[in-house]
């Protein structure tokens, strides 16, 4: 920097240098320069320069070629002549980051190994991560007494060095370093906190398949013999973990409540969020927790009150009640110089306040919009989207607000997110729909981002021509055909076809304004405004446009129609439309918002849903049933595609077809402990079921080869099984220590029968020793086999979720000429919310209208549900539940399709 007097003011000002100390470097100039490593005698200063612009180009994702950085690496080891500390440190830097380009890199290793015995920590400390990088599984046991020398070591340093060392050859030599756990263990016990920190996060490594270890560690350590907050913290997350994952480790909550109690601030917040996100969290277990948060939310450092109104943010989606107590503290918040933790605040206080609040809560977020980024705009509009489902009463408060927020500067994500806003409370605020709709309109007028207009005015043609005075939106459309581009002319055209369509009245003044667009530039808006001419000259075609109801599932159709197309053998025959599923046409928009509802509402309950109804004892099929509520419609669908996609590899399964669907989760067939893990993915085809059994070897000595699974039936319950043959298994060629397999047992379905059946399954394998460090295995090996767990073909995997939007009316279309209806006593079920979780993993259909939903203490509730049998036969299913404390939950249930063994069959599958 230099001093230099300005002309004007007379005054002195510093005047920094616009260039940085790298400015211009390349990668040629800095190699070159590398030839100060040969000189004699060495310049530690020139070398230590050197070796930093190296780094930086290397940090910059400079690229070297391997002949360089094999050349600059010998060159470079020929800096361990000279004792300097400091290029010492700089040449084990280089060396690290050379090791994964550089060829040989494995002859600096004597170097390396004579600093492990060095007098100077410092050097030993760096040798050992060094050597480590360029260390391979064959070449450990080499240094592996030093390694478990330097675990124990007296320097605090070494012995982290060691440790985290230790951590990333975990990953390639398991063995060898479970052989070091005593060591470990004794640094556990350090005095020091950061190689307490490093032992445990290794210890951890080394224990994790090991459930019961594990649990003996945290219990041990929860007792107070660890100084280092940051293995606090982790000792926290694995005690969280466990109780995630073990239903008997609920005890764990009362160390837990204990860390609320720590004096280092970080581990008080890392418990409390623990809690937090505990399943089944009760209001009492809550209330520490959330209590430590609040003292948070006014300590003086910004990182605290960031990170406690973040966690109670996240917490106020599903338990509002429990974080209203933080209210008043939040309100205080809304003024934060932060504005992050200012709109995490005011977001909270609109998920938690009353119908009172909105009003002054809606001033003081105006004063703000304009201060903070599009990321934390979009999340206040989120919360104002809630806000307004949550208190219809307020929806023109919302929308007005909403729709201020949209003429202002923004981006896309923004803009975006107004919009589906505003969508969402059309969607389910029915008298909104008028008013939402003139503010859409005046956005188009100005809207620079053409998805989003052709968003609304698809929009626009659904929902324009049911309000009450549609005429007054025509404008509006007919505006974007005269001044926008071609992809929004082509969406403005379709939408006035839908008014046309739809509002007699208005047509012949429509198709007034659609034959000027006849004479377009672009043919697609030619093509619309031809196609919706054609259809508005008759109201016979106008009737047939408006009664198309139903479609295909595209993403199905999609992957059948390519599935086809990719294979010459399937087009012998014409492509069979009918294994395609359909759908509601409005499907498509009704999961993106329920999307959007059910991720905050039922998808955050989920885990503690299915924990409620495991953990219920029980004698009945039914309430043994557990596990958190079905994917829906649109996951089932994803699901399914993405097990397509794998399947089409496979010349055996291409020839099957279609999936028409598969299980939303593996069944467990073995525990997780077990020498070999195995889980089993039904999938259901148009006249075949495959079942994929996902295996796992967790034995590191052995290798099986020709792994195959043996199933038999051993029990059915419809007397169908015999239909059920056998085709083919293809075998996993081989499994490898702690390398996933699958193996495809394919049967085919006679007649189209769909079982209820169950199967016993046998692993079948050959057995080969092999060497756990280079993974060789012998030549001969014998044959064995392993019992695994039955696998139960329930009626639930024969029935595809289908979102239903208009449940009433086609309920009432499908009659009560094959209805079936019974009454079921679930003595065992402890709520009416259990009871909606199970029915609808027992049917695996979709729930519909929201009923899927229900409030944590509901007496009385009627759930909906639709799904499509395999064969393309839909069904309906009607059930009203009531709770009483003395006999459970009462249950009637109804079916109605156009088969009646069907029906029969779906209301007998919940005995």
């Amino acid at each position: 920097m230099s001093m230099k007097k300005d002309d004007e003011t007379g005054e002195a000002s510093v005047k920094y240098a616009e260039h940085s100390l790298f400015a211009g470097l390349d990668r040629s100039t800095a190699l070159q320069e590398a030839r100060v490593f040969n000189e004699t005698p060495i310049s530690p200063r020139k070398c230590r320069a050197t070796i930093t612009k190296i780094l930086y180009l290397i940090y910059q994702s400079e690229v070297l070629q391997t002949k360089e950085a094999t050349e600059t690496f010998f060159s470079l080891t020929k800096l361990f002549q000279n004792q300097d500390t400091s290029l010492r440190q700089a040449v084990y830097l280089l060396i690290k980051e050379l090791s994964t380009v550089a060829e040989d890199v494995i002859m600096v290793t004597a170097s390396l190994s004579k600093d492990l015995t060095s007098r100077s920590e410092i050097s030993k400390a760096n040798a050992i991560r060094a050597l480590c990088k360029i260390t391979d599984a064959s070449m450990i046991q080499g240094i592996e007494r030093f390694l478990k020398q330097a675990i124990v070591d007296k320097n605090h340093a070494i012995s982290s060095a060691a440790l985290v060392s230790s951590l990333h050859l975990f990953n390639n030599s398991k063995d060898v370093v479970r052989r070091w756990a005593n060591e470990v263990q004794e640094s556990v016990n350090s005095k020091t906190g950061i190689t307490q920190y490093h032992a445990l996060g290794l210890l951890y490594q080394i224990r994790q398949h090991d459930r019961m270890a594990v649990i003996k560690l945290v219990q041990t350590l929860s007792r107070g013999t660890l100084r280092s907050p940051f293995a606090y913290c982790m000792l926290v997350r694995y005690s969280a973990k466990i109780m995630d994952e073990e239903e008997g480790a609920r005890s764990m909550y009362e160390s837990l409540e204990g860390w609320l109690r720590h004096r280092n601030e970080m581990v008080v917040y890392e418990a409390a969020r623990a809690i937090c996100n505990m399943r089944d969290v009760t209001a009492k277990e809550l209330f520490p927790a959330v209590s430590a948060l609040q003292l948070m939310l006014v300590s003086h450092k910004p990182s605290l009150r960031f990170a406690a109104i973040r966690t109670l943010n996240k917490l106020a989606l599903t338990l509002p009640a429990a974080v209203a107590q933080c209210n008043l503290d939040m309100e205080n918040l809304i003024t934060d110089p932060n504005r992050s933790i200012a709109t995490y605040a005011i977001t909270t206080l609109l998920k938690t306040g009353n119908e009172a609040s909105v009003d002054r809560l809606m001033k003081q977020i105006t004063g703000f919009m304009s201060e903070i980024s599009d990321d934390f705009k979009i999340i206040v509009v989120d919360a104002i989207r809630s806000l307004c489902l949550k208190f219809p009463a307020k929806q023109s408060v919302m929308i007005n607000f909403l729709s201020n927020i949209l003429r202002d500067e923004g981006g896309y994500e923004f803009k975006r997110s107004i919009v589906e806003a505003i969508f969402d409370i059309i969607y389910h605020i029915p008298e909104s729909k008028e008013y939402a709709l003139s503010h859409l309109c005046e956005f188009i007028e100005d809207c620079e981002f053409t998805k989003l207009a052709v968003r609304i005015l698809h929009l626009l043609g659904l929902e324009g021509p049911k309000s009450a005075t549609p005429s007054k939106f025509i404008r509006y459309i007919y505006n974007r055909i005269i001044l926008e581009n071609a992809t929004v002319k082509a969406a403005a055209v379709s939408a006035m076809g839908h008014f046309a369509v739809e509002c007699p009245d208005l047509r012949m003044r429509i198709r007034v304004l659609l034959t000027r667009a006849l004479d377009d530039n672009d043919d697609e808006v030619r093509d619309r405004a031809a196609l919706f001419l054609r259809v508005t000259s008759s109201d016979e075609l106008c009737a047939h446009f408006i009664g198309l109801g139903d479609t295909y599932s595209w993403p199905t159709l999609e992957s059948g129609l390519v599935n086809y197309l990719a294979h010459p053998e399937l087009q012998r025959v014409p492509f069979d439309i009918t294994s395609i599923p359909t759908v509601s046409r409005d499907q498509e928009e009704a999961e993106k918002q329920r999307q959007k509802t059910a991720k905050q509402e039922n998808i955050a309950a989920l885990p503690k849903t299915a924990a409620a109804a495991a953990a219920t004892p029980s004698s009945n099929k039914f309430a043994s049933t557990a596990g958190s509520t079905g994917a829906g419609a649109s996951a089932a669908a994803d699901i399914t595609k993405g097990y397509a996609a794998a399947m089409e590899k496979i010349p055996q399964l291409v020839m099957l077809g279609p999936i028409f669907k598969s299980t939303p989760k593996p069944v467990e067939l073995t525990e997780s402990e077990t020498e070999y893990v195995v889980s089993c993915v039904k999938h259901v085809f148009a006249g075949h079921l495959v079942f994929q059994f996902n295996c796992r070897n967790t034995i590191n000595d052995v290798l099986l080869e020709n792994v195959t699974v043996a199933m038999t039936v051993e029990s059915n319950d419809d007397g169908m099984a015999g239909g059920l043959q056998l085709e083919g298994t293809i075998a996993a060629p081989k499994l490898a220590y702690d390398v996933p397999g699958i193996i495809y047992v394919v049967y085919k379905r006679l007649s189209g029968v769909s079982p209820v059946v169950t199967f016993g399954n046998t692993l079948k394998f050959v057995v080969k020793d092999c060497d756990p460090a280079t993974g060789e295995a012998d030549d001969e090996g014998y044959e064995d086999e392993y019992l695994i767990e039955d696998l139960e073909l329930t009626t639930a995997d024969y029935i595809q979720p289908v979102m239903t939007l208009d449940f009433k009316n086609k309920w009432e279309n499908l009659g009560q000429e094959h209805e079936q209806v019974e009454t079921f006593e679930l003595s065992a079920v402890p709520s009416v919310k259990a009871a909606v979780t199970q029915i609808i993993e027992v049917l695996g259909m979709d729930a519909c209208d929201g009923t899927g939903s229900v409030q944590e203490k509901a007496a009385t509730h009627q759930l909906l549900l639709s799904g499509m049998f395999v064969g393309g036969v839909n069904v309906l299913v009607r059930c009203r539940m009531a709770f009483d404390a003395s006999s459970g939950v009462t249950l009637e249930i109804a079916a109605r399709c156009t088969d009646a063994e069907m029906c029969e069959r779906i209301v007998n599958s919940i005995a």
